[in-house]
C-alpha cells in the first residue's frame, strides 16, 4: 500500500488548502480524493484516508488508521477537515464521528452536502461549501488549544442566549470538551428546542441543561447561579440589529446594559472562576444605540473584574454563517432573482465565520484575567460590494444587479475594531489582540440609575440622552445615502 503524502500545495488563488482526511476509502472516498486532489480551486487537500477494512487494494493516499482511532489521526496529521465518504453510514455513528473530529479541532463534512456544494448550488446556510479565504480575504483560524479545552473540561459552564447564533455555536464547541454539565439558558423555548435537536438529535426538551430565563430579570438570574453553581460564563445574549435598536434604545438598553448588570452581578456574588462577555467592533468609538450599549456592557465587566474571577470582553466583527447573516440574505435575494441591497458602494465591514469566531472566543477565554477587552484580528476589512460579486462567481452567476439604499442611521461607512484612544496590545495568540476596557467615572452609579429609569420609562429621547452623557465620545451618526440626503431603513442589518 502507498505511503505518500501529497506535499502542502495552494488554491487557485494562492491560499493555503485545509488538510482533509477522507473517512471511507471505497470508490466514492477514492473518486472524492482524487477530484480533490486536482482542482485545488476547492479548497482542501486530501492527506490520507480512514477505512476500518485494512485489506483494501493499494490507493492513491495513505490509509491513516480506523474510524475509532479518528480523533488521534486529527491531531497527529494535523487534520483540519473530515470528509465523510461513507453515504450509508447510520446517523448516530455519524455523531460520534462528528464529535471525535471536533475533539481534534477539525471540522466535518458529509459527502451528499459537499457534493451539492461542489455543483455550486446556491446554499448560504453551509458556508463551508463556498471558498471562505476568497471571501474574507485571508485564511481561517480554527483549532482550539489543548490549554483552551482544558477550562471546560469537567466544568459546569453556562452560555446565556444559547439559542442564538453565536450561542448555540458555543454550546456545539463547548459540549465535545467534556463539560460536567452545560446549562443552555435563553428566553425562547423554540430556540432552545431547535439548538436540543441540533446537538442531540431529538428535541425532547427533558434535559435540565435547558434553562428558559429572562437575563432582564435580575431576581430569576441570581436564583439559576444560586441553584446551578457554574464554573464558566459566556454571556453571548443580546439585542443586535442595528436599525432595530436605534428606533427602540430602551430594549437595547434593557437587555445588552441591565441584561448584562444582572449576569455579571450574579457571576460575581455565587463565585464564578471565568466570565467571557460577548461583545462586537460597533463598540469601538460607538455611533449607534448597539455599539454604545455593548460599550457599556465592557464597561460593567471591567468595573467588576475583582476578586478571584477572571472576567473579560472578547470582540469581534460581522459572522458568516449566522442566521440572518449577509450570505443568507445575499442567497435568498440571488434565488428570486432581485437585486442585492448593499447600503454603500463603499462600505466595508470585518468577517470571519461563525465557527472560527468561537473558536477564537475559547482561545481568549484562557487569556482572561481582570477586564481586559480581547479583540480577534480579523485581517482586512472587505468591501461589501466585492463580497457579493465574490459569491456571485462562486455559484456561477454573473450581472448581479445591485441596488443601494444609503447608510442608515447609527451606521459607519467603515468598522474599526479598537477606539482611536485604546491602545492594541499583543497576546501569545497571534490572532488575539487586548486592550483596557477603561474606568467609568464617579458619576457612573448615578448615571446608571438615570439610564434605568428611563428605559424603564420606555422613553427614547431620555434614554439617548443618557448614552451620550455616560459615554462622551458616542456621537450618533447621521444617515447617509449615495448622493447625499438622509436614508431610509428598508431591512434590518445584515451588513
Amino acid at each position: 500500500m502507498s505511503t505518500r503524502v501529497p506535499p502542502q500545495r495552494t488554491g487557485s488563488e494562492g491560499g493555503r488548502r485545509l488538510r482533509a482526511v477522507i473517512v471511507g476509502a471505497g470508490a466514492a472516498g477514492r473518486a472524492l480524493a482524487h477530484d480533490l486532489m486536482d482542482v485545488t480551486s476547492f479548497g482542501l487537500l486530501p492527506v490520507g484516508f480512514v477505512d476500518d477494512d485494512s485489506s483494501l487494494e493499494p490507493l492513491e493516499l495513505p490509509l491513516l488508521g480506523r474510524l475509532d482511532g479518528l480523533t488521534d489521526i486529527v491531531v497527529e496529521h494535523q487534520i483540519e477537515v473530515v470528509v465523510l465518504a461513507i453515504p450509508s453510514l447510520p446517523r448516530e455513528r455519524f455523531r460520534v464521528l462528528a464529535l471525535d473530529a471536533a475533539r481534534g479541532g477539525a471540522l466535518i463534512r458529509y459527502l451528499p452536502s459537499f457534493l451539492a456544494a461542489l455543483e455550486r448550488e446556491i446554499v448560504g446556510s453551509d458556508l463551508r461549501a463556498l471558498d471562505v479565504r476568497a471571501l474574507i480575504g485571508r485564511n481561517e483560524v480554527r483549532l482550539v488549544s489543548p490549554q483552551a479545552q482544558a477550562l471546560i473540561k469537567d466544568r459546569r459552564v453556562l452560555v446565556t442566549g444559547a439559542g442564538g447564533s453565536i450561542g448555540s455555536e458555543l454550546c456545539r464547541q463547548l459540549s465535545v470538551f467534556e463539560p460536567s454539565k452545560l446549562y443552555m439558558l435563553d428566553h425562547d423555548e423554540s430556540n432552545l428546542h431547535r439548538l436540543q435537536l441540533e446537538l442531540s438529535g431529538e428535541a425532547l426538551l427533558d434535559d435540565d441543561g435547558l434553562v428558559v430565563a429572562d437575563i432582564r430579570d435580575r431576581a430569576r438570574i441570581h436564583q439559576l447561579f444560586g441553584e446551578l453553581r457554574p464554573d464558566v460564563v459566556f454571556h453571548a445574549a443580546a439585542h443586535k440589529h442595528l436599525p432595530l435598536l436605534e428606533k427602540h434604545p430602551c430594549e437595547g438598553v434593557k437587555t445588552n446594559v441591565l441584561g448584562t448588570q444582572h449576569v455579571v452581578e450574579a457571576a460575581l456574588w455565587f463565585g464564578v472562576e471565568r466570565f467571557i462577555f460577548i461583545s462586537t467592533d460597533k463598540a469601538a468609538d460607538p455611533s449607534s444605540v448597539l455599539g454604545a450599549t455593548k460599550r457599556l456592557g465592557e464597561l460593567v465587566v471591567q468595573e467588576h473584574a475583582h476578586g478571584s474571577g477572571a472576567f473579560a470582553s472578547v470582540r469581534f466583527g460581522n459572522v458568516l454563517g449566522s442566521r440572518g447573516s449577509l450570505l443568507t440574505v445575499i442567497s435568498e435575494q440571488l434565488r428570486s432573482g432581485s437585486a442585492v441591497t448593499v447600503t454603500h458602494p463603499d462600505v466595508t465591514r470585518f468577517f470571519m465565520t461563525i465557527e472560527e469566531a468561537v473558536g477564537l472566543v475559547l482561545e481568549a477565554a484562557r487569556m482572561a484575567d481582570r477586564g481586559e477587552v480581547f479583540v480577534l484580528d480579523m485581517g482586512n476589512p472587505v468591501r461589501i460590494v466585492d463580497l457579493v460579486r465574490t459569491f456571485a462567481a462562486q455559484v456561477h452567476l454573473t450581472d448581479v444587479d445591485i441596488r443601494f439604499t444609503g447608510l442608515r442611521p447609527g451606521e459607519k461607512l467603515n468598522e474599526a475594531l479598537f477606539s482611536e484612544n485604546e491602545e492594541r496590545t499583543p497576546t501569545d495568540h497571534e490572532r488575539i489582540w487586548k486592550t483596557v476596557a477603561g474606568q467609568m467615572n464617579g458619576a457612573c452609579p448615578q448615571l446608571f440609575q438615570e439610564l434605568d429609569q428611563a428605559a424603564a420609562a420606555n422613553d427614547p429621547t431620555r434614554v439617548k440622552a443618557a448614552l451620550q452623557r455616560m459615554l462622551p465620545g458616542y456621537q450618533p451618526a447621521e444617515p447617509m445615502l449615495v448622493g447625499g440626503g438622509v436614508a431610509a431603513a428598508p431591512y434590518p442589518d445584515y451588513f
